[in-house]
């Protein structure tokens, strides 16, 4: 197991994501939701890179004149912001599509880790809880809408939408990723969502950290077509090491 007294865990649980990876036993689990991060982010940077430098031009002239003089240092925090959100944004449609798959990789990787299943289930039980998986998706989804719109609202602030609306933002991109590639080793014990976000904001600054090294590495081409499978090793292993043992109890 991990040294979880590190203050650099979320860190190290994303190295340890990133050597599962490689595993001979997982990689068979890890193609599919490998493929479908490709396809998808391969699509969304095409776009964006055609069209950013317009955007940027466009909000930066937005600006309160008082504080024009500053917009060349604004470019690098627009195009950050921007890739974080474009990022944020596919990867969250990424995770939906994949997500009955990255469930049978967290369960392989659990497996991998502990030398215990969780079940015995084949591939015809993981298309019967198809519809338990997707709405566990949707409840993901009605938790994290409202809070992306507030985030999304702060960039029309003059100056402050700007300036520190963009830190805002990467922080909440850090905690949804957090929140969306922990929730399936938990998902895959039965664990309720809101227990799972409580269990999560108790180690707040680990979480935080693992999510935004997650939302930083899916704005790196190439890097961000494996961020995937790398995030649901690496959270499996954090839930392994953190959250089995006192959580396991509260499944339903």
């Amino acid at each position: 197991m991990l040294n979880n007294s590190t203050p650099f865990s979320g860190f190290n649980y994303l190295l340890k994501g990133a050597k599962l990876l490689s595993h001979p036993k997982l990689r068979v689990f890890v193609m599919i939701p490998l493929m479908i991060n490709i396809l998808i982010f391969a699509s969304a940077f095409w776009f964006l890179f055609s069209t950013i430098t317009e955007w940027i031009d466009s909000y930066i002239s937005g600006l309160p004149d008082w504080l024009s003089w500053l917009a060349y240092l604004f470019w690098p925090f627009l195009i950050f912001s921007i890739l974080v959100s474009f990022s944020f944004v596919f990867s969250t449609v990424a995770n939906i599509i994949a997500a009955p798959f990255n469930g049978l990789l967290a369960e392989k990787t659990e497996l991998l880790l502990t030398g215990k299943p969780i079940n015995n289930d084949g591939f015809t039980d993981l298309l019967k809880d198809l519809p338990r998986i997707f709405k566990r998706e949707l409840q993901k989804l009605i938790y994290i809408l409202p809070r992306l719109l507030v985030c999304a609202l702060l960039f029309f602030i003059p100056a402050f939408g700007q300036t520190v609306a963009p830190f805002i933002w990467f922080v909440f991109a850090g905690w949804v990723m957090a929140i969306q590639y922990a929730d399936f080793p938990f998902d895959n014990h039965k664990i309720p969502f809101n227990d799972m976000k409580k269990a999560l904001s108790a180690r707040l600054g680990k979480n935080l950290t693992f999510g935004m090294l997650i939302s930083f590495f899916t704005t790196i081409p190439v890097l961000n077509f494996i961020i995937m499978p790398i995030a649901v090793c690496g959270a499996t292993a954090f839930w392994v090491d953190l959250y089995k043992d006192e959580l396991s109890n509260q499944a339903v």
